[in-house]
């Protein structure tokens, strides 16, 4: 949402989680959005009034040894301070 600016609301649709392994102690996961990805999304949103783009990350222990894949998928339309 703050890549987007002050003009979008995003809201977590859903979200989907395939455990590859038990985790055992602090894990991490980074969502990388693109400048195409966000073209797309605001272009998208423009021409259909909103959007589901979808996200996958895999989910890692501290040696980076993955442990689950997030399937995210996500409302994105823009604001209407009157809604």
């Amino acid at each position: 949402m703050m890549r987007l600016g002050p003009a979008y609301i995003v809201w977590d649709k859903s979200a989907q989680i395939d455990f590859l392994k038990p985790g055992r102690g602090a894990v991490r996961a980074r969502f990388d959005v693109s400048e195409d990805q966000l073209k797309r999304i605001k272009d998208g949103v423009e021409r259909e009034g909103k959007v589901n783009p979808v996200f996958e990350v895999t989910v890692a222990d501290l040696e980076g040894i993955p442990i689950a894949r997030v399937t995210k998928t996500l409302s994105v339309r823009r604001w209407n301070r009157e809604s």
